[in-house]
């Protein structure tokens, strides 16, 4: 901020900037949401192929609302566009934010960042294509036979997409603990030390977080455990990096 320039001057550039940043994530977002609208149908069948490869022949799904067959195909697609454009909506978060952070800071921030969108990404990858289909293979296969499974449309979505949401989170175990390493709020050795705690704990996470069957609530608690491990190596390995000198913006 210059001399001559007045607090109101600079709050209101910063808020004419953070307007400018929501307009271009909006944009950014409704590109991605139109150029899917036109395979909405497409993408809701992609994403029930998992459920549905483990149904009996010619059974498929309902709708019980009459107008669920139309806006679960839209609200999904509105997702999965979410889902794509986060890459441009944390680039325009990170836009606004680091002309006010040390080089340092900056510099630890954008790894981290992509680290963290990569690791939401691999938990969703890894929901659908080795969590779904082992769950519905196991509630359909111990399912007693007088008993017909005919899923909702709309329930189906929303039982995925917090299946995503859970291993998506979770994934990003690694993240938290460099953060709260670099933050001096615990050290590797701490993490190491509560090794048994936290096992106990995400096992406790993973069966409020997923469905009461067994197999997610191992598919989920193994990968966090392993996780664990790398936050600790990954802690570990920034910590020599810490310094006090002071940064320049």
């Amino acid at each position: 901020m210059s001399g001559n320039e007045s607090p109101e001057s600079g709050l209101i550039e910063h808020l004419i900037e953070l307007r400018a940043r929501l307009m271009r994530a909006l944009i950014g977002l409704g590109v991605v949401l139109l150029g899917l609208m036109p395979f909405s149908r497409q993408i809701y069948t992609w994403l029930a192929q998992p459920l549905i490869s483990q149904l009996p022949n010619g059974q498929s799904m309902i709708a019980t609302n009459p107008a669920g067959a139309f806006f679960a195909p839209l609200k999904l697609t509105f997702f999965v566009a979410v889902f794509i454009a986060v890459p441009w909506l944390l680039y325009q978060l990170w836009a606004f934010v680091a002309p006010g952070l040390y080089a340092r800071e900056k510099r630890l921030a954008v790894p981290l960042l992509a680290t963290s969108v990569l690791l939401f990404y691999i938990g969703c990858a890894f929901a659908y294509f080795l969590v779904l289909p082992a769950v519905f293979h196991f509630l359909t296969t111990f399912r007693p036979e007088v008993i017909a499974i005919t899923p909702d449309a709309n329930a189906y979505l929303d039982f995925v997409l917090a299946i995503f949401f859970a291993f998506g989170s979770s994934f990003e175990l690694p993240v938290a603990m460099v953060i709260l390493t670099l933050l001096g709020w615990i050290t590797p050795q701490q993490f190491k030390d509560g090794r048994g705690y936290a096992i106990v704990g995400i096992f406790v996470l993973a069966a409020v977080l997923t469905p009461p069957d067994v197999v997610s609530q191992l598919m989920l608690a193994i990968p966090m455990c392993l996780l664990y491990e790398l936050g600790i190596h990954a802690s570990r390995w920034l910590v020599p990096a810490k310094s006090d000198e002071p940064q320049a913006s």
